[in-house]
This record gives structure tokens, sequence and C-alpha cells, in this order.
């Protein structure tokens, strides 16, 4: 199944620390000879400042014993790599210090001017301290020590009022938490640069749509790894900038998108959008999760989708950020084919759906009674035929009203809400010349009153 690995197209949009993982994962599954994986692993690692796994990965490749000689050059990088990560520990010393102090971290606010302000009246901050520990701190990520490097991107953004370094910054920390598997602070910083990078202004439309590729393949580490993530991967691929890059520059993330769909119960309002979003990419890109769902949801080839729902449990054991959704998908998949036949069908043969679902005929008959029984579908087996028999069901007239005028008040209640807005921007607008023209009046008012008070007094 390597036709459908995407690790060669993730991987561009990634760090080259979080590719790592992922040749990690198909060393373990074996879809490439293990001699070509430790040779993209050792270029990765020689562009980096982690000497000695560059080493260890150096030994494999030559099966190398411990005896035998290292890495050409690895003493001298070695050495390099320590006297730098000494000199930079000594130039950050002072401000690790300072911000490690539990009294000074009570005293810092959301300000930071007056957070550098405050540091430097009374610790005598200077600016090029800021640059020291930002300049450490990607050291720490470039030799492996993740959780260090974080720690202190944290403490940089509090203090740097620089955006792009702030940017940097983030990117870096996000990479970090997700190498040191902190999944709930990884959608926080997650989150965060998306907001940054959708407030800003790019020059060009090109680099925007480069920040906001980058922000999807990264995220697909946060979403397939926390709790709520698949509520998540939906909430972000549907937003319009969003989905306008994937169909762009990556539509092979619709294999990621489709899986969070089909195995998330609460958004299966969801699946008409993603049908024509499918429909419309199968040009460019398709696999057999894509196309499981254009089988079932356009052609209603059920025999295609038994084919197509076999090849998914390869692909999804051999994805490195699907392999944990493949119950979960066979699980659900199954059900969209029985809820898809039951619509089509009054009658249906257990053994002849047993196989469409890839299941053998006892398995499939308990899946489907359980099915019936939780479901509470109008619904009867019939013991003598081997068949189900479904009921006739007709949506009421008032029913249909109900389901089809659904979005229709919550669209309504909102353009409602935006009309307010929008009358109260302007009424405060009206208000603002309105308010001046009322003092002018009053003034001269009062001009012309204090003359008559001074007659009367007179």
């Amino acid at each position: 199944m390597a036709q459908y690995d995407l690790t060669s197209r993730i991987g561009q949009h990634l760090d080259r620390h979080l590719i790592f993982p992922l040749l990690e994962f198909l060393t373990e599954k074996e879809l490439y000879p293990t001699e070509d994986l430790l040779k993209a692993k050792y270029e990765l690692l020689s562009q980096t400042k982690m000497i000695d796994y560059s080493n260890q990965v150096y030994r494999q490749i030559h099966n190398l014993t411990e005896d035998d000689e290292n890495e050409p050059g690895y003493a001298d990088r070695r050495d390099l790599a320590l006297k730098r990560f000494n000199e930079l520990q000594d130039e950050t010393a002072e401000i690790m210090n300072m911000i490690q102090d539990p009294n000074v971290i009570q005293q810092l606010k959301q300000d930071k001017i007056a957070n550098v302000q405050f540091l430097k009246d009374n610790f005598g901050f200077q600016p090029e301290m800021l640059t020291s520990l930002y300049n450490f701190a990607m050291y720490n990520f470039a030799v492996g020590f993740y959780q260090g490097a974080a720690e202190m991107l944290y403490h940089f953004r509090i203090l740097s009022t620089d955006y792009e370094q702030n940017l940097s910054a983030l990117w870096g920390k996000l990479a970090a938490e997700i190498l040191s598997l902190n999944w709930e602070t990884a959608l926080d910083d997650l989150n965060k640069l998306k907001e940054l990078i959708d407030q800003r202004t790019f020059g060009s439309q090109l680099l925007a749509l480069q920040q906001r590729t980058w922000l999807i393949h990264w995220s697909l580490f946060v979403f397939f790894n926390h709790p709520k993530g698949r509520d998540g991967i939906i909430d972000l691929f549907f937003q319009p900038q969003y989905l306008n890059t994937i169909q762009t520059a990556c539509p092979w993330v619709l294999r990621y998108l489709t899986t969070a769909v089909i195995t998330n119960k609460k958004r299966r309002n969801m699946l008409k959008d993603l049908v024509k979003i499918i429909q419309q990419e199968s040009y460019k890109y398709k696999d057999p999760i894509t196309e499981f769902v254009e089988c079932l949801y356009v052609n209603f080839d059920f025999d295609g989708a038994q084919v197509k729902l076999r090849e998914c449990e390869e692909v999804l054991f051999n994805d490195f950020f699907l392999v944990a959704t493949r119950e979960d998908f066979i699980e659900n998949a199954r059900l969209f084919i029985f809820e898809t036949y039951c619509r089509i069908h009054q009658c249906i043969d257990i053994k002849a759906l047993s196989e469409k679902l890839n299941m053998d005929e006892v398995e499939g008959e308990k899946w489907i009674v359980n099915l019936i029984r939780n479901a509470r579908m109008d619904a009867k087996i019939d013991a003598k035929t081997n068949t189900v028999i479904m009921g006739t069901q007709y949506q009421s007239v008032h029913q249909q009203v109900i389901e089809r005028t659904r979005g229709l008040s919550f669209r309504s209640s909102l353009l409602a809400s935006n009309i307010e807005k929008r009358e109260q921007e302007l009424a405060n607008r009206r208000k603002g010349p309105r308010n001046q023209r009322q003092q002018q009046s009053g003034a001269k008012d009062a001009e012309v009153a204090a003359p008559k008070e001074v007659e009367a007094k007179a």
C-alpha cells in the first residue's frame, strides 16, 4: 500500500524534526526498504545539531559495532555543538534567572512594554538579552531539547514586541509541544497561530496560502491525538479560507477530513458538503477513503464501496495519523453502508448485506440485530428467509418543513443580529457629530447668557 503513503507530500510542509516520527512509523510498517528510510533519516539529521542521533543512524547504515569508528567529523561536530550550547547558556544566564523567579513571574502582566520596563527598572534588563534567549531556545530545539525550547519560547513571547520573531517563536513552540506530546498546550498554540495568520495582512496571496498550508499539515499531529481533535479538524478545515487552501495547495488532506467526518457521529451534518468537495477534487486527488464516500453517496455502488472499505483498512493501518482511528472508521463506515442500503431496499438479504459489510453471515446478523435494537429502527428480521424487512418510513409533512427550515431560522437570526449591529454603529456615528453640534450650540448659548447675567447684576 506504499502507493497511498502521503509522507513525501506531507513532509514538504513540515519542520524536519516533525518528519522523524513519520519515518519511525514507516520503519515499523516496513512499507519501504529499511536502508532507504535510514538514509532519508540520516540526510535530515545531518542538517540538525542532533549529533549523537546522527552518528547512531550512520552506524546502522554501515553496520558498525561499538568498537568501529564513528561517522567522519563526529568528534569535532559534537565539540562545536557543546561549545556553542555552553556559550548561549552563559549569555542567557541572567535573563533565565529573571524569568524563572516566581516573584518576577507574578508581577508580569499582559502588557509587554510594561513588562520590559519593569525588568529594566528592577533587574537591569537589556534588549540584547531577549535576542540571546530566542537564539538559545532555537538551539535547544535544534539539539532535540524540545521541552526546554518550549519553555524559553513561551517566556520570549511574553516580552517580545517584534511581530516576525513572535510568529517564528510560536511556530517553534508549536513544534516543540508536538514533539513533547503536550497536546493540550499544542492545541492552544495552534489556535493562537491561526489567529495571528488570519489577522495579518500579507503582502501577497501566495505567502498567506503558504502559511495556511503549513498550519493545516502541522495541525494533523494535534487533531489526531487530542481528545477533541476530530471536532477541531472539522471546524478548521471547513472554514472557507482553509477549505480553499486544501483545494488549491494540498487536496490530499481530504483523506484526513473525510476520516474525521466519518468517525464523528456528532458532525454527520457535514457529510453533504464533504461529498460535494470530494466530487470537485476527484480529478486531482483520490484514495480508497475518498473513493469509498464517492461510491456510496454519489454512485450508490455498494459493491464498489465494499471493495474500497477493504482497501481503507490497509490505508488506515499504514497512515501515521489515522492508525488509531481504524476501528472507529470501519464501524461507522459499515453503519453508513447499512443506512444507505436500507433507504433503497425494503427486503434485505442478511447474507448479501454481510458480504457488503465485509463480515461473515453470523457476525453480520449479530451486528445488524444489535444495530436495529439500539437504533430502534422500524425493521424486523424474518428468520425463515434470513432477511431484514424494513418498515415503511414516511416523514410527515410537518417534520419535512421543520427539517428544511431549521437552517433558515439560524440564518435569519444571524442576519437580524448583523443588521442590529450595523444600525447601532450608524447610530453611534450619527451621535458623534450631533453631540459636537449640541456642545457648540450650548457654548454659544452660554456666551449669550453670560452678558445678560452681567447686565442683570449691574
